[in-house]
């Protein structure tokens, strides 16, 4: 009884770490071809969606980047789905050159519908919409990389690249460590070996009219990412990661908004785990394996920070009562080691001489809010869970690298 146990929980992990070592090693063998973008003598009407839900004290300076974009100014539009934002910022919204503004309030809010009551009010005049939050701010030249990818690619569904905004605290450092890990390996990775990539809730790019429909049927208050990358590729669309187009995202400071992001994200990937899986395997069954990885795959995954807590935790055991379990405790050694290339290879050398030992430092304390969110997520996913943002600039050293 005991070695079957000790053999499903091994197989389990050894399946996580397998999943994450594959796709990290097929991420380092891909390759960015460099692009001319300027090349593409076609322009597409773009209209940028930012649901903006209380962010009075950004807001403002998101959309003065926008006015910065090289971009034809006359072929994109800065649509803010004002959410609860306060009357003055508002009239203020107003003055800045191709923004509309679309006052929105709901009982309870979500990123679906302000985009819905957003797509319901404007023209359909666009060839593609690109979503992004009211944090972000795009690179000068990302609405280039887009229009090249969908007109000269026939792109219709992309996810950018995005990457930290600040690196301000050890919390910071390790959000941003997390998303070029999971850039790497959920969605570079996940196109080198001919699968979806994974989106992430902004940065993200669709053909205009499919994206307005596909958000028809999404109604997520949680999760929204997730409920509509698996909705796109069961239409049969492959998402893209657009790895040059860079995109800036502000990460959490501290380890409150820490646990809050990371609820959300938890609590999500169960529901839709338990939601999608029957028709994730039955779509495999018909060879669908796209549609699998994405409904059921990536869900059944532990989140890499549970992951290593709970391969640290088993190699301890071993080696302390190794000598009366049937697994031998090399098993999990070599478990941790692989688990531990998948991580470390994406990570650029720059990282580990100016940041790698302050995430070791507060590691054990970041382990422990995800242990602890295990018990905490009842009800999770029907609450509407709002970071606070307030950086307005960019200050982070690792750019140069972000391509690499």
């Amino acid at each position: 009884m005991i070695a079957a146990l000790e053999i499903i929980v091994f197989a389990y992990l050894a399946f996580c770490v397998l999943y994450n070592l594959i796709f990290s090693v097929a991420g380092k063998l891909s390759f960015n071809k460099g692009k001319n973008y300027h090349t593409t003598k076609v322009f597409s009407r773009i209209a940028i969606l930012i649901p903006a839900y209380k962010e009075d004290d950004i807001i403002i300076s998101a959309v003065k980047s926008y006015e910065q974009l090289e971009y034809p100014e006359d072929l994109y539009d800065v649509v803010v789905i004002a959410d609860s934002l306060q009357p003055a910022t508002i009239k203020d919204l107003k003055v800045h050159r191709n923004v509309i503004v679309i006052p929105v309030s709901f009982e309870k809010s979500t990123k679906a519908r302000s985009l819905n009551t957003a797509f319901a009010q404007l023209d359909d005049v666009y060839d593609i919409a690109v979503i992004a939050d009211a944090d972000n701010i795009l690179e000068a030249d990302f609405l280039l990389k887009v229009n090249h990818a969908y007109v000269t690619e026939g792109k219709h569904a992309m996810q950018a690249q995005r990457v930290a905004k600040n690196l301000d605290t050890p919390f910071a450092i390790m959000d941003a460590a997390n998303e070029i890990i999971a850039n790497h390996i959920n969605r570079k990775g996940a196109n080198a070996l001919g699968l979806s990539a994974s989106l992430i809730g902004s940065g993200i790019a669709f053909h205009y009219p499919l994206i307005k429909q596909a958000l028809k049927e999404t109604a997520a208050i949680g999760g929204f990412d997730k409920v509509l990358q698996q909705l796109l590729v069961y239409k049969g669309y492959t998402i893209h990661y657009l790895e040059d187009a860079l995109i800036f995202d502000e990460k959490v400071e501290n380890a409150a908004a820490f646990e809050n992001q990371r609820k959300r994200w938890l609590s999500s990937q169960f529901v839709y785990l338990k939601k999608y899986f029957n028709k994730g395997c039955r779509a495999l069954l018909k060879g669908r394996v796209d549609y699998f990885y994405m409904a059921v795959g990536q869900n059944m995954l532990l989140p890499r920070m549970l992951l290593l807590a709970g391969l640290i935790f088993m190699t301890a055991i071993y080696l302390i009562f190794g000598g009366i379990l049937w697994i031998s405790v090399y098993m999990w050694l070599l478990l941790s080691l692989g688990y531990a290339i998948s991580l470390l290879l994406p990570l650029p050398g720059k990282f580990y001489s100016k940041y790698f030992f302050k995430i070791l430092l507060h590691l054990p304390g970041a382990i422990g809010i995800m242990l602890s969110l295990v018990f905490k997520l009842k009800g999770a996913n029907k609450t509407f869970i709002h970071t606070k943002h307030s950086k307005t600039d960019i200050d982070n050293p690792l750019i140069n690298v972000a391509r690499k």
